[in-house]
Formats: structure tokens, sequence, C-alpha cells
């Protein structure tokens, strides 16, 4: 399978996910699904199926994690220069004079309120390559969108 780029930032925040689940989610679960079993009959017990549709959901999260983790290709963005690429922080201007600030990360950092752009996103591709004072027309499903890349640092 391919790897994963990700930011160190995003490998601990995947650490630290599984970390919880391991450590607190799953056994609270466990613990659940035991005292909903002393209820008695467990095909009309709805406390039970709650528990034991959450265990799936938490066991699922689980492997989705640890693959993640196995696959991953940490990007230190402050060993990197040049033109924008992964982990680049960009600062831009839309049509507008609306100025934002993106990092390019991986998709499983990606969270766009704090300004973490999926590397796979039509903006993400479409500066990549790009580097500061130029302009770049970016086509998305809502329409077209013109911005102009103010600095580009890797932080």
């Amino acid at each position: 399978m391919d790897k994963i780029p990700m930011t160190p930032a995003g490998l601990k925040a995947l650490n630290d996910e599984l970390k919880l689940l391991k450590s607190v989610e799953r056994p609270a679960i466990i613990q659940a699904i035991s005292e909903a079993r002393e209820h008695g009959d467990l095909s009309e017990n709805a406390e039970y199926h709650s528990a034991k549709e959450k265990q799936s959901f938490i066991e699922g999260r689980i492997k989705e994690l640890e693959a993640m983790i196995a696959l991953a290709q940490v990007i230190d963005p402050r060993t990197l220069s040049g033109p924008i690429k992964f982990g680049a922080t960009v600062v831009l201007v839309d049509e507008d004079d609306v100025e934002k600030t993106f990092q390019i990360v991986g998709e499983s950092e990606a969270n766009i309120e704090k300004g973490l752009l999926n590397i796979n996103s039509p903006l993400a591709r479409a500066l990549i390559g790009k580097d500061e004072g130029d302009s770049v027309e970016v086509r998305t499903p809502g329409g077209s969108k013109d911005y102009e890349i103010v600095s580009v640092s890797y932080v």
C-alpha cells in the first residue's frame, strides 16, 4: 500500500487518539457491556445492543488508526524549503482581498477551520509547485476562484 504523508503533529494526534481508545474507551465499553448483560434477556436489552454497537465502532477505529500509523510517512516541514509542497504554510489573498493562511497536510489531519488543508484538495493541488508572488486559479465544485500567494514558509 502507499505511504500516507503526515506531519509530526498529525502522527502525534493519531497516536494520542489510539492511546485514548485503547486505555479509556475500550475498557469503559467492556464494563458497560458487562453491566448490560447483568440485566437479563439480551434480545430486548437496548443498553446491551447500544454498547455492542459502540464497541464495534471503537474496534473499527482502532484498526483504522493502527493501519494509518503503520503506513505513515512523517515529513517534518522544518526540513523543507523552496516552492510549495507538502508541509508548507501558505498565506494567500483572494480576489476580495481576504487573507487566508493554510498549512498543506495529510488527509487524516486536515481541518479547514484550523487552516490545515488536505494535500488532495483542489486548492492544495493548485498550489503545489508554485512560489511567492504567483497567482493561482482554483477550480472547485463551487466555481473558479483566484488567489495570489503572499508568502510560503516551512515551520
